[in-house]
């Protein structure tokens, strides 16, 4: 058999709850992705790194306040013994509401790496020596509480796999879908057979074969998708096509056109 000739990506994630994360990790693509060795993905539970008889890993948050907080001699142990262990050294990422929003950018910018560590926020989050003194990266799956940090690591997981090298089979798609660096905004519809189905045809484009003409539809469908669901991403868009128009030597668009 031939060796995998991409250096696999490795992923650290330290959790209270990996039992979790076991079985959709094994499925599908990101299964797929560990046996074929593009990506190497080890759990390690943090109670592990507690040091008295009953392995505690939270307190009560001085100043008063609900629920409790994550320590920080347990974390720092596990962070400290995960990096030793490894041959490279990888980024320290928090999950957590109050990190920045994850999205496609930030997906491509972690499957450039070769390795990170994903902490897993539980409780009322984490000791702010945490986020100090050992954290890098804080990230956030959307503005909603979920009940452990676990969840939303498998979510950032399951996007920055899929985008390894020789992990999904038609690499093109990863270019030309939702969010990517070549749509900006949303997909548009798509068919398959039946031509037919309940009296709803496929639109008599896609049959035609001129994929000028597709192509034409499909750009079409997708900024209009984008504008019915999404309109916050088309007035993102115009700044930045501002911004492009500008550095190529275009003239500034006219705040007050005449």
């Amino acid at each position: 058999m031939l060796s995998n000739p991409v250096p696999a990506m490795r992923i650290d994630v330290i959790t209270l709850f990996p039992e979790i994360l076991r079985g959709p990790l094994d499925a599908s693509i990101l299964g797929r992705a560990q046996r074929g060795g593009q990506a190497e993905i080890v759990l390690h539970q943090l109670r592990d790194y507690a040091t008295d008889k009953h392995r505690t890993v939270d307190e009560k948050p001085y100043g008063g306040g609900p629920g409790m907080l994550l320590k920080c001699e347990p974390i720092f142990a596990a962070v400290e013994d995960v990096q030793q262990k490894a041959p490279r050294p990888g980024r320290v990422i928090l999950l957590s509401p109050t990190g920045a929003k994850f999205d496609q950018a930030k997906a491509r910018e972690l499957a450039a790496l070769d390795r990170v560590v994903f902490l897993c926020g539980h409780y009322e989050g984490v000791d702010e020596r945490v986020r100090e003194h050992l954290v890098e990266d804080e990230i956030s799956i959307g503005d909603f509480i979920l009940t452990n940090g676990a969840l939303a690591a498998l979510v950032v997981i399951d996007a920055v796999v899929r985008l390894l090298p020789n992990v999904v089979g038609n690499e093109a798609s990863t270019q030309s879908e939702s969010f990517s660096a070549g749509r900006p905004g949303l997909e548009g519809p798509q068919y398959t057979r039946p031509e037919e189905f309940r009296g709803w045809r496929v639109p008599e484009i896609l049959l035609s074969g001129h994929h000028g003409h597709i192509e034409q539809w499909n750009n079409e469908q997708s900024r209009r998708v984008t504008e019915k669901l999404r309109p916050d991403l088309v007035a993102a868009a115009v700044p930045a096509a501002v911004r492009r128009s500008e550095s190529d030597g275009y003239p500034k668009a006219s705040a007050n056109p005449a």
